[in-house]
């Protein structure tokens, strides 16, 4: 299979028809050889239209929301990232070349061994991975120009923007099926935030979710 053509594919077929024309993400998305983030036996799935699985009954992102949620985020190299949720370590990659610094957490341990690994074989050293449940472990006191959140959440929830800097941007998926939004909060101050709502999509809830108070799915 020629990975290289499938790529080229992938962004013509796929990213760019959703909206995404930033050409620095696209270049990043051409550049990054996303079949090396997913197991050998999905290699030749590595540039379907598709959520390819995980284990632990999660899955990766369809290329053409990562490619619009890269581009809302508008990253610059100065930014520093937060992803919550690791997962195949491919997001993590897109955003470690896109920014300054990436600190990307997940609950599953054996991700983040294998996102480390292949981080590694693409020759990117700007990742810090730790195993931590995004609700509970994290330090809410450091702040970020921009947070990823890879999983869905049932309702609105202001916890994250509060680890934004002033200025930054956080993009999450709120609500549960069949009816989730894509969701921008700017930090337009120390005390107000803009958010708005970008598009439909249906993400995997948040790993962690469902233990936290008032979230029901």
């Amino acid at each position: 299979m020629d990975m290289e053509l499938a790529r080229f594919n992938m962004i013509e077929q796929q990213v760019r028809p959703w909206e995404v024309l930033d050409q620095t993400v696209l270049e990043i998305m051409r550049k990054i050889p996303r079949e090396k983030f997913v197991a050998p036996e999905q290699m030749r799935l590595a540039y379907a239209d598709v959520e390819l699985p995980l284990a632990h009954g999660e899955n990766m992102m369809h290329p053409r929301v990562e490619g619009r949620m890269l581009q809302e985020l508008a990253i610059s190299v100065d930014d520093s990232c937060l992803e919550i949720g690791t997962g195949s370590g491919y997001v993590t990659a897109c955003l470690a070349h896109l920014s300054k610094e990436v600190y990307s957490i997940d609950t599953h341990q054996d991700f983040l061994d294998t996102a480390h690994q292949r981080l590694l074989d693409c020759h990117i050293d700007n990742v810090t991975l730790e195993a931590k449940d995004a609700f509970s472990d994290l330090d809410t006191s450091k702040q970020y120009d921009t947070i990823a959140v890879t999983g869905s959440v049932p309702e609105y929830t202001t916890y994250f923007e509060q680890m934004l800097k002033v200025g930054g941007r956080l993009f999450m998926v709120v609500g549960t099926e069949p009816a989730m939004h894509a969701t921008l909060v700017t930090r337009t101050s120390e005390t107000e935030f803009s958010r708005t709502s970008l598009f439909e999509t249906v993400l995997k809830p948040l790993n962690g979710v469902t233990h936290v108070k008032g979230f029901v799915l």
